[in-house]
């Protein structure tokens, strides 16, 4: 059974969050941890049991045959002329009839990093549970995410965050005006996916039917009553930065009328979902989050 707690200190993780958030460098990191002095585990250790391991977190392989998966390029006019994404759907909505079948589209964004492996599977996943999904990559621009995290951290740092901004309204624009989509799409993102999954909710009114962020920045409060879209916010309670944030957004969303729930996940820290990243993982608030956010899609972004 899956632990509740991180097995490091939260003191670790809420290091590997800032550094991975740009608030410190990888020196600092690196000195922080050595600092801690974790249980005699060595620096090196502590700081690899830390990162990634996408092998560990992929749930649905790009080859299972399950899914039809491709690279799509849309044109962005608006942000930084095009943005390449990763577009996944269920290969029995391709298969049954002669033409593909129409499905409820579901952007899927990614955090500060670009579009890793994790956000990939990510996709897969939501085309397991019978939806179109389309995961951009921020970092088109720059040449696309790199292989490695912490060099997807500074081409992300580089770029124009409005006009990347610009890239995910027409990925999402480019989605629910597919043939093979129903017109009815949703988002769900993490980080700064989940942020721009509120921005979106905001930006793109009734052409947005249901948005899931996963620990992101509300949008300003005189924004939220632009709103049309289905809220479910999911935070973790362990997150001193973004879980506070929930109750006041709570209360504008319902002064505004908004379809909405939200969560704190008791013993969850920042990134939560991610089992790419095990110290940070939460088997039970993250199952229990993604059960939601396809019951939530299920209900708002298919009827």
């Amino acid at each position: 059974m899956e632990p509740e707690k991180p097995k490091l200190p939260n003191e670790a993780i809420e290091l590997y969050n800032d550094f991975i958030h740009g608030e410190i460098s990888r020196r600092a990191f690196i000195e922080g941890i050595q600092r801690l002095a974790i249980g005699g585990l060595a620096a090196a250790t502590v700081i690899d049991a830390l990162m990634p391991n996408y092998a560990f977190g992929q749930q649905v392989a790009p080859t299972d045959n399950r899914i039809r998966a491709s690279c799509e390029y849309v044109s962005s006019p608006q942000g930084n002329g095009m943005i390449k994404g990763y577009l996944v759907r269920p290969f029995s909505a391709d298969t049954r009839e002669a033409t593909p079948a129409k499905l409820p589209g579901i952007l899927v964004v990614h955090e500060n990093r670009g579009l890793n492996p994790h956000i990939e599977d990510i996709a897969r996943r939501l085309a397991l549970a019978n939806f179109m999904a389309f995961a951009p990559d921020g970092l088109t621009s720059l040449g696309g995410y790199p292989g490695d995290d912490y060099k997807g951290g500074l081409m992300f740092n580089k770029i124009d965050k409005s006009k990347m901004f610009e890239d995910m309204v027409a990925a999402a624009l480019w989605l629910r005006a597919r043939s093979d989509c129903t017109g009815k799409i949703g988002v769900t993102g993490f980080c700064y996916g989940g942020s721009v999954c509120n921005q979106l909710a905001v930006r793109l009114g009734p052409d947005l039917a249901a948005a899931a962020p996963f620990y992101g920045a509300p949008p300003p409060a005189e924004d939220i009553p632009k709103i049309k879209a289905a809220i479910l916010v999911h935070q973790g309670a362990l997150d001193r930065r973004l879980a506070p944030t929930w109750p006041a957004y709570d209360k504008e969303l319902t002064a505004a009328g908004v379809p909405h729930e939200g969560y704190v996940y008791p013993n969850a820290v920042h990134g939560f979902n991610c089992d790419a990243t095990p110290e940070r993982y939460n088997k039970t608030a993250a199952d229990l989050a993604w059960q939601r956010t396809i019951d939530w899609f299920n209900r708002y972004d298919r009827s």
